[in-house]
């Protein structure tokens, strides 16, 4: 389609639709005001959808926008959804007329918001069994490609294209389209600007669509005021006009927006250049008799009665040399992120909420991660709120150095051995402990490592381990050996000695008795006795052998 002739289709289409509103507009389905402002927060906020968006058109309580993306139709669906939306409903002759001007220079197949959940067309039904992804099947208006096929095929799903007259075609659901369309619900909207004719306006909206001749506008909608580049932003049917608050979109500012100490929203442009006086938020070369020049504000130069001043870029305050900003601490201050579990980190100009450590984000809320899930314990995990706790079976105790291994454990003077159930002879025994077979049966026997005499001067033996300590008027060193103290003035080899009580020291053993094997296991000594009858059997043939020669 030429461009001439899709534009007076386009101017065409549009007074139609302005003269059929009245008759085919119906409420919105989105007037929770929670919801509405949270729509409105997203989009100033700058967090985008994920959806690019090539077309778009607003009327009355509505934008409809258009995606190149190719997808399937589940595809399409979520990704309007993610957006705050939901896929195009058909419902009149003026959403049908809406086709005309968001495809009208596009072709393909494009996703609109009609599908068959499950069993086969009804022709006799409404909409034919179909139903829109509202969940209902409302409609004015229907407009299915002649040969409607009523048979239990797999063509589920609803598309439409220039090159089809706009038809409602049946579609595997799972085919990729050349795009899609969603549509937005909204309240309070805003009116376009009234402008003398040699200006102009353009519009951007929270969907992403732009352009200059819209019938209405949906909060957090942008509009640029040419040539004079005034900004304005919809909110609650009014247009205000930029700055505004710092907190959203800058202000509108072209560069950077601050507070002055008034609470007053003001825009401030890079060194060498000043804020346009007209539009208040553009930057233009700075003249050489500007009284802030002389000044070097790093943020903002603004008036102060009969004087100028400095002031800083919101979240910064002034420095004591009165020019230079530096970054303020907003989590010093309690109120921000007052959510349960949640907790404030400080960023540059600002801060941002985050979960505590063990807590995620759900719907705007932090709830508990349950760590167990990814088996983070050698043997049992318990999730508690924002953390978790291993713990170990019986015999065995949690490792004091890896809290989330296990380590054999008695506790007592003997205990019975780990064995495997397939080998009784290879069997385990905690660490200071010997094996000892009886009858049969392992069992673990406690070491006293004492009797080894590892350390210098005492020892206390204990189940598995033992410490060593030293006596007054000495210091233990390495955990084993104990050390003359030397006192002051003393001469080194004097025999003089002090007598503080030392502390006895936990003591890691020294060079390691309580790892040493625990002793030859059952299979190695059956070994040890089969070796040795056979070898004294050899020894008996062989002298045989010579006597009888």
């Amino acid at each position: 389609m030429p461009t001439e002739r899709f534009l007076r289709q386009t101017s065409q289409m549009t007074t139609g639709i302005r003269k059929n509103l009245n008759r085919h507009s119906r409420g919105s389905n989105m007037s929770n005001a929670t919801r509405l402002f949270a729509l409105v927060l997203v989009f100033l906020m700058g967090k985008a959808s994920g959806i690019t968006t090539n077309n778009g058109y607003c009327i009355g309580n509505k934008c409809f926008t258009v995606s190149l993306e190719p997808s399937d139709f589940q595809r399409a669906q979520s990704q309007c959804r993610t957006a705050g939306g939901h896929s195009m409903t058909v419902r009149s002759s003026v959403s049908h007329d809406i086709l005309f001007i968001l495809l009208g220079n596009f072709t393909g197949r494009f996703w609109v918001g009609l599908h068959l959940l499950s069993g086969c067309p009804d022709a006799d039904a409404g909409l034919k069994g179909f139903q829109w992804v509202t969940k209902d099947n409302e409609s004015d208006f229907t407009n299915w490609l002649p040969g409607f096929d009523s048979s239990c095929s797999s063509d589920h799903c609803v598309s439409v294209s220039k090159e089809d007259d706009f038809k409602w075609i049946q579609s595997p659901c799972d085919e990729l389209s050349a795009g899609f369309l969603c549509e937005y619900s909204f309240t309070e909207p805003c009116k376009s600007l009234t402008v003398a004719p040699s200006e102009s306006v353009s519009y951007t909206t929270p969907f992403g669509n732009f352009g200059e001749d819209v019938l209405s506008l949906p909060p957090g909608s942008i509009a640029t005021q040419m040539p004079a580049e005034t900004t304005y932003v919809c909110f609650s049917k009014q247009w205000l006009q930029a700055p505004w608050s710092c907190e959203i979109k800058e202000g509108g500012c072209e560069h950077k927006c601050a507070v002055d100490p008034n609470k007053i929203p003001s825009c401030y442009c890079p060194e060498g250049q000043t804020v346009n006086p007209a539009n208040k938020v553009t930057c233009e070369v700075q003249a050489t008799d500007d009284p802030c020049v002389a000044l070097r504000c790093q943020h903002v130069c603004y008036k102060n009665g009969d004087s100028y001043a400095c002031t800083c870029d919101h979240g910064f305050q002034l420095a004591a040399d009165g020019r230079s900003c530096v970054d303020f601490n907003d989590c010093a201050d309690e109120r921000q992120c007052p959510g349960e579990n949640f907790r404030c980190v400080n960023t540059v100009g600002g801060f941002q909420c985050v979960c505590k450590v063990g807590y995620k984000m759900s719907g705007g809320l932090c709830v508990d991660y349950n760590e167990c899930a990814s088996a983070p314990c050698e043997h049992m995990c318990t999730n508690t709120p924002g953390s978790y706790t291993c713990s170990c079976y019986d015999g065995y105790r949690v490792n004091q150095k890896l809290p989330n291994k296990c380590e054999l454990y008695c506790g007592m003077q003997e205990c019975a051995a780990v064995c495997d159930p397939n080998n009784k002879y290879q069997c385990n025994c905690p660490v200071g402990y010997i094996a000892d077979v009886r009858e049969d049966e392992t069992f673990c026997v406690e070491i006293d490592e004492c009797t080894f005499r590892y350390c210098d001067q005492n020892c206390e033996n204990s189940f598995g381990s033992y410490v060593c300590s030293c006596s007054p008027g000495y210091t233990l060193v390495g955990e084993y050996k104990c050390i003359k103290n030397k006192v002051d003035g003393e001469q080194e080899g004097s025999g003089m000695t002090s007598s503080p009580d030392t502390p006895i020291t936990p003591f890691v053993p020294y060079p390691g008795p309580t790892r040493r094997p625990s002793a030859v296991t059952t299979g190695g000594l059956v070994g040890i006795i089969v070796c040795t009858v056979f070898f004294i059997v050899l020894l008996v043939l062989v002298a045989h052998l010579l006597l009888g020669r």
